[in-house]
């Protein structure tokens, strides 16, 4: 099995190092050469002159190349790729990649994924991995991916595209935003300084997310929030529910409060199968304190 690598981001050396671990040979293209050299360099993997080169002989080519550069790349490899080849993107959106995908594949099969992990994780062992098959031919080759991925141990699910990109907006998109705004309250608060040299454990949790999402790649997360479908409606339901929280606090009304507080518990550990083993994570964070 040979797999081509298109782009020695974070996620590429990612896969390049899976890959190879994996016995497959590997062969990187990147318009970053010094990135393509180091990973020849670590994991002995072949690396192409260009993209073309690079399908030469593949049976997997996948793309790890950002939304923005993903046309101008397909468009370059597309009329090259043989009908026993497979291209796979791997971004965190799917609607506007598998399109592109059959635009410009004129030949062999296409397939949208997306690995719902970042470039930290060890292995595929427990990763939650998401494949999005359109027509009989592109399920074909995602159940026998999907049997390579999960014999190494990922939890894989198959969706449409536009399923897909729903759920993240809720899985992606929303945490994000809930971090950034606030991150955004914090820094302008007057307590700020302040509040970090004595808040406790739920305050640092709260801090903790807004520096992670603030750190991320403004570029990428400006793209996924225009990108996702279900963005605006998510966020727009997140305002109006702390509109009603925040009507509650300024009349003081503690019952409702309490009530509303016990409801969404409640729907939590219904709705959550695991809901109870992160309460008792808190509970020891809290009490840790």
């Amino acid at each position: 099995m040979r797999v081509a690598v298109i782009g020695a981001g974070k996620m590429g050396r990612w896969f390049a190092r899976v890959f190879s671990t994996e016995g497959l040979s590997v062969v990187v293209c990147s318009r970053t050469k010094s990135k393509a050299e180091s990973l020849r360099a670590e994991f002995g993997v072949e690396v192409a002159r260009n993209n073309v080169e690079a399908l030469d002989g593949a049976d997997w080519i996948l793309l790890c190349v950002s939304l923005d550069s993903l046309d101008a790349v397909l468009n370059e490899i597309g009329s090259h790729v043989r009908p026993d080849q497979v291209v796979m993107d791997i971004g965190s959106i799917k609607e506007i990649p598998v399109n592109l995908l059959h635009k410009y594949v004129e030949h062999g099969v296409t397939l949208g994924t997306h690995p719902v992990f970042g470039p930290g994780a060890k292995s595929l062992h427990g990763q939650n991995f998401v494949l999005t098959p359109v027509g009989d031919e592109e399920k074909r080759f995602a159940d026998e991916f999907r049997d390579w991925l999960a014999k190494r141990g990922a939890v894989v699910s198959v969706l449409s595209p536009r399923k897909h990109d729903e759920l993240m907006s809720l899985v992606l998109g929303f945490p994000h935003f809930v971090g950034l705004v606030a991150g955004d309250a914090l820094i302008n608060s007057s307590n700020f300084v302040a509040a970090n040299e004595v808040g406790g454990a739920t305050y640092k949790l709260l801090l903790t997310l807004a520096e992670a999402v603030s750190s991320e790649d403004p570029s990428f997360y400006s793209n996924l929030h225009m990108s996702l479908p279900e963005m605006e409606k998510i966020e727009a339901l997140f305002l109006r529910t702390v509109e009603e929280w925040l009507r509650l606090v300024k009349t003081k009304d503690c019952v409702s409060f309490s009530g509303k507080m016990e409801q969404v518990k409640k729907r939590l550990r219904e709705l959550d199968p695991e809901y109870e083993q992160a309460y008792r994570a808190m509970y020891r964070l809290f009490n840790d304190v």
